[in-house]
């Protein structure tokens, strides 16, 4: 019988108290409460536009501001990536996608390739979209790349619109995410001819 490939991650600090479950293999269903609601409403698309199952319960010291529990929630949902995945045997490893909405166009590519890096490059015309800091998207994606150990690249080609631009960023992230952890019957062992990732 072939292994689930599901991870819970829990992490309190002084900051934040999370808890997130994930399935990669799921069909995009669970339930995110967090005190950010942008930052809710993006893990909703992610879930939903990626078929994976999420379940997060985030609070942290939005009275300060938003940072420190978008940043945290990053580092779990990496986290929980790198665990589900196992031992990556027989992943295609490499996903990408380009996804329009309305005026914007963005492209996501990855590498589960062990190796952590998040090339952004991405302008975010307004710094908030209705109370959220939108600089912490990067931060987010950043520490979801570091956490997860994968090559991540996210390119606006085009947009004037912040929330298109964002919302385009986390489903394009989730359908190449999606091809990139997909067991692919071809692939014998490890996609890599160093035997390891």
């Amino acid at each position: 019988m072939t292994e689930e490939r599901v991870s819970r991650i829990e992490r309190e600090t002084g900051e934040t108290n999370i808890s997130l479950d994930l399935a990669i293999d799921g069909t995009g269903k669970g339930t995110i409460h967090t005190q950010v609601p942008f930052l809710t409403h993006m893990l909703e698309l992610f879930k939903k536009h990626g078929f994976f199952d999420l379940t997060v319960e985030g609070k942290g010291d939005v009275e300060v501001d938003d940072h420190h529990l978008t940043e945290d929630i990053g580092i779990c949902l990496g986290r929980a990536l790198r665990e589900a995945l196992l031992d990556k045997a027989g992943i295609k490893r490499y996903g990408s996608f380009s996804l329009p909405m309305d005026e914007t166009l963005v492209t996501v590519a990855v590498d589960l390739s062990d190796r952590p890096h998040l090339e952004w490059r991405a302008d975010l015309p307004a710094s908030k979209v209705g109370t959220f800091d939108t600089e912490n998207v990067h931060e987010f994606f950043w520490k979801l790349a570091l956490e997860a150990r994968m090559n991540l690249h996210i390119v606006v080609h085009h947009g004037t619109n912040t929330h298109h631009i964002i919302e385009a960023i986390f489903k394009a992230t989730a359908r190449a995410l999606d091809e990139a952890t997909q067991i692919d019957p071809r692939i014998q062992g490890i996609m890599s001819t160093k035997g390891s990732l």
